[in-house]
């Protein structure tokens, strides 16, 4: 079974997507010390920035919080990308908006990363299959946990907070929050997966 993958995606994938994209490995690798648990990776809609580095002020943020920004290149959002993913994580619900459109059965397992997080906390964790350190494990639990996501999610739309605020261009007091909004999120999640 391949790892349990998540799909982070922004507008240019050098600030939001690649900041959570890392910090969710590191979240999981604290909780197992175990690197290759989950697949953790990223994209842009708009896919100008292609080939580039992470944004400096957003891998300063990485690197201050015990990630790596090392060997990250912008990649250009594409189908594949999207049907490969076993969770979805958008910036915004506009780009939610876009990879429905794109990928109309991904619905289900795609969400706006602060809608994601405040999901999570409805989530009754005893219907849940046993956390245990294992690829097979985290791919059952990480499954579970998305479809459980997705039904106490129904009929509702993402709420104006849900977003992430793009920091591009703006100081590292912004990055900063952004950082903070994501791990709101990405350390939740990887303790519910690795309890």
């Amino acid at each position: 079974m391949a790892p349990f993958t998540v799909l982070h995606i922004c507008m240019g994938n050098i600030c939001r997507s690649p900041m959570a994209e890392r910090l969710l490995a590191r979240a999981v690798r604290d909780r197992s010390g175990e690197p290759d648990l989950l697949r953790s990776v990223s994209a842009g809609t708009g896919g100008w920035h292609e080939g580039e580095e992470m944004n400096p002020p957003a891998a300063r943020q990485v690197r201050a919080r015990r990630g790596s920004d090392d060997g990250f290149a912008a990649r250009k959002l594409r189908g594949d990308f999207i049907d490969e993913a076993d969770l979805i994580l958008t910036a915004t619900s506009d780009q939610y908006d876009y990879v429905v459109a794109l990928r109309p059965d991904a619905a289900e397992r795609t969400f706006v990363l602060g809608e994601f997080g405040r999901l999570l906390a409805g989530i009754d964790t005893s219907a849940l299959p046993p956390a245990e350190p294992k690829p097979d494990a985290v791919h059952v639990r990480g499954a579970a946990i998305v479809a459980a996501a997705a039904r106490l999610r129904g009929d509702s739309d993402p709420q104006p907070g849900d977003d992430l605020d793009d920091p591009w261009g703006r100081g590292d007091q912004t990055f900063q929050r952004i950082g903070d909004e994501i791990e709101d999120t990405t350390v939740p999640f990887a303790t519910l997966l690795l309890p």
